[in-house]
């Protein structure tokens, strides 16, 4: 049977290529730690959980609802206004998505026109890709590098390239690399997006999901980032609800009117119980938030305290729930992430899955708990892949 030819740009994902590597190993170890999917492992809050079988009660709960109903729109636009001090009209400047990537592999088929730019962190969350090849846009990758603090150099961007673009996409905190964007950084976006034109989308994912107290910048609370942009989020990161596909889009009401406009003809809203409960871990959830990141800052400090312990020298990052590891000398990402299979039963993701810029890095997710992780870098010591870079740095 013929295949449409954008299903060219559409490859196995690195997930299922370690999954098959892992089963063709899977006689050398008798316990498997797999850091490469980032599928948060904690529960919702109980009273999410309640709300969820409390509403699928109710006998009416069953038809279509369309949209987004009117209380989680509300929902959301009261949580940007007290986390982050944004004025959003409920009604205007936001919608539903079910689940961040409905919204991030869609926008473009809305915005983007055959042969359009489309400005994409490097590396980046695959789905970015995903969007620009359903587009058929050209995607410009703009590198993240550590010089930089993981910022893409705006000025970097050729001015032909810029005048072409149709969309920007910025993940800040991110995934893969859990960096954490800037004031400034995001005055220069605003000031860029509006001299070219261009689209900003702002994926703030893991926008809970930070550490030490330093709280990442939501887009939308810059001057004039609602003139150039949208912000876009789901409940499965910050309130662990990935298996309920919710999430929203809000800011422009230009590019909400449309996308809703699109998405009316995709599908039939969310399941009603499923929204009325996240706008109840939207109102009610900051502390929940608040014990997560308690949680993953935990992981995050154990972890990195014994990789340096084993010589593997690791940023400690400040946000998100992924550390973002340099390779040793010697390997490229994918032989490094097939020799831990190998020798130490953990799995990690070659950072080069994520864009030519991830070449040297993988990509390790704290989705285990504590004990879990310290039991990875056990077997990590244990492998005798650390040795020198141990006895290097004594």
């Amino acid at each position: 049977m013929k295949k449409a030819k954008r299903m060219n740009a559409f490859s196995a994902s690195i997930f299922a290529e370690l999954a098959a590597y892992r089963q063709q190993r899977r006689h050398l170890h008798d316990e498997w730690i797999d850091l490469s999917v980032g599928s948060p492992d904690l529960p919702p809050a109980l009273f999410v959980r309640e709300a969820i079988a409390r509403y699928a009660g109710e006998p009416n709960a069953y038809g279509y609802t369309l949209k987004g109903i009117r209380d989680f729109h509300e929902a959301v636009a009261d949580y940007y206004r007290t986390a982050h001090g944004v004025v959003l009209n409920p009604e205007t400047e936001v919608t539903y998505v079910i689940g961040s990537q409905d919204g991030l592999v869609h926008l473009p088929m809305v915005f983007a026109d055959p042969g359009d730019v489309i400005l994409v962190p490097d590396p980046g969350y695959p789905a970015y890709a995903a969007g620009v090849a359903m587009a058929e846009a050209v995607p410009y990758f703009m590198p993240l590098k550590e010089e930089n603090g993981f910022l893409p150099d705006l000025h970097a961007i050729p001015e032909g390239i810029a005048k072409r673009a149709a969309i920007m996409f910025l993940n800040f905190p991110g995934n893969p690399v859990p960096a954490v964007a800037t004031e400034s950084f995001y005055r220069d976006v605003v000031e860029f997006a509006k001299r070219y034109d261009v689209l900003v989308v702002s994926d703030f994912a893991y926008g809970e999901l930070y550490y030490d107290g330093n709280k990442p910048v939501s887009f939308l609370s810059i001057p004039g980032a609602k003139d150039v942009g949208v912000e876009i989020n789901s409940l499965s990161k910050s309130y662990h609800m990935a298996g309920c596909r919710i999430g929203y889009l809000c800011g422009n009401a230009d590019v909400i009117r449309a996308f809703a406009e699109f998405k009316s003809n995709l599908d039939y809203g969310i399941f009603w119980p499923i929204q009325k409960a996240a706008a109840e871990a939207l109102r009610y959830g900051a502390d929940f938030c608040a014990e997560s990141r308690a949680i993953y800052q935990a992981r995050r400090d154990a972890f990195i305290n014994g990789l340096t312990e084993i010589g593997w020298e690791v940023d400690r990052p400040p946000a998100g729930m992924f550390v973002w590891a340099k390779v040793p000398d010697g390997w490229t990402s994918l032989s490094f992430a097939k020799t831990l299979i190998d020798r130490a039963g953990v799995v990690v993701t070659p950072g080069h899955a994520f864009g030519p810029s991830g070449e040297g890095y993988v990509r390790i997710a704290l989705v285990q708990p504590k004990d879990v992780l310290c039991r990875a870098v056990e077997k990590l010591r244990a492998s005798g892949l650390f040795e020198r870079l141990a006895a290097d740095r004594r």
